[in-house]
């Protein structure tokens, strides 16, 4: 679980920072994709 959550994370700051580059509507995308992964994850846990 831990090791799932911290390379979301590592993925989340990476297209944060490429979508800030391009364009800014990107990391509300992320922001909200990320989100409701992290909900669900804390909700229905992936690895037990």
């Amino acid at each position: 679980m831990p090791a799932v959550t911290a390379g979301l994370l590592r993925f989340f700051e990476d297209s944060a920072a490429a979508g800030i580059m391009i364009q800014p509507i990107h990391v509300i995308g992320f922001s909200i994709i990320f989100t409701v992964i992290s909900a669900l994850l804390l909700v229905f846990p992936i690895i037990p």
